[in-house]
């Protein structure tokens, strides 16, 4: 067993709502995102609210400006070939002006979280805005 799965906990509801998310939106037709952030005293990761976003654009609005967060994102979109695929991902969003105690707390975490919610992928976005772009980097044809 790794360090980091002794440092940081998940509750075995937290455990059940990723793996639900997990499967439930595997056919989904519309994006859908939930935010995940660490608790600093118990260093207990768990779901910032219990929204799921149906919108990129309001889940950009909703981050905030100087604390990082792991935000599950599962995408539909259409491939290159035509193919409709819906991708799995974990974004780690690390803005630039967090302080470098919260850098250090989600980076000692970011492994034992994307295991944890089986992501295909880890994005790493430094701002908001990044998620203007992610159909492009999940690889759609736009």
């Amino acid at each position: 067993m790794a360090s980091e799965s002794r440092l940081y906990t998940f509750s075995p509801e937290t455990q059940e709502k990723l793996r639900k998310f997990r499967l439930g939106t595997s056919r989904a037709k519309d994006p859908q995102a939930v935010v995940y952030q660490i608790d600093k005293h118990s260093l207990e990761i768990a779901q910032a609210d219990d929204e799921t976003y149906n919108n990129v654009q309001e889940l950009a609005d909703d981050l905030p400006d100087h604390s990082p967060r792991f935000i599950l994102l599962s995408y539909p979109l259409t491939l290159p070939s035509g193919r409709l695929s819906v991708p799995y991902v974990m974004l780690y969003y690390l803005p630039v002006t967090c302080n470098a105690e919260l850098r250090m707390l989600y980076a000692g975490a970011k492994e034992l979280m994307r295991n944890t919610a089986e992501v295909g992928k880890v994005i790493e976005i430094t701002e908001a805005e990044d998620l203007e772009t992610i159909e492009e980097k999940l690889g759609g044809a736009g």
